[in-house]
């Protein structure tokens, strides 16, 4: 198998499946911070910022609680240890993310408030300028993989064939990975405009 000479020799099936990889890695990076932004739904993610002082240490939120949601725009959260209840509720108000925990003694009910048509647009308008940020993430490792083969063929590591053969593969992982990002915000674009 040709390899690229240097300190870092990689062939050309694995510049291909590096970049495939990073690819991947970008439309995961995406779903997580997509699953960030509430779409007026109950979702457990939207108190992943949630940090509660616990025996003078900062925890996590889940940690402390099972996170259910009992209705469509409802969350319950249980403290596994009832003592920690009032501490849960003062770090949801602390977090400042627009929710109201309401305490009845054994566990925390937070409302999630329905979206305005206003907000809705604005969240939408979130969501495409990540999923630029996330193509442009998608082009860099193209361009990062394409360097690495015209090196490669530079350096005559590669055969004038494979390397044009090896530059389609890559454009197409990119175009499936562009793809992949479109599909995944379109799929939260329609959950945000959902009424």
């Amino acid at each position: 198998m040709n390899k690229i000479k240097g300190d870092f020799s990689m062939t050309g099936k694995e510049i291909l499946a590096e970049a495939k990889d990073k690819m991947t890695k970008t439309g995961d990076a995406l779903k997580r911070t997509l699953a960030d932004i509430r779409a007026g739904r109950a979702n457990a993610s939207v108190l992943n910022p949630v940090s509660v002082e616990y025996y003078g240490a900062p925890t996590p939120l889940n940690q402390l609680a099972s996170i259910t949601i009992p209705e469509a725009r409802q969350l319950l959260v249980t403290p596994f240890d009832k003592s920690t209840l009032e501490d849960i509720e003062h770090a949801i108000y602390a977090a400042n993310l627009g929710l109201t925990p309401q305490n009845d003694g054994t566990a925390i009910r937070i409302v999630i408030p329905q979206l305005t048509e206003e907000r809705r647009k604005e969240l939408v308008k979130d969501v495409k300028a990540e999923l630029e940020n996330a193509k442009v993430a998608i082009r860099n490792v193209r361009r990062e993989a394409m360097d690495q083969l015209k090196k490669g063929n530079k350096d005559g590591d590669f055969a004038e064939d494979e390397f044009h053969d090896l530059e389609k593969k890559v454009q197409a992982e990119t175009d499936e990975g562009i793809n992949n990002l479109e599909t995944i915000a379109a799929a939260k674009e329609k959950e945000l405009l959902e009424v």
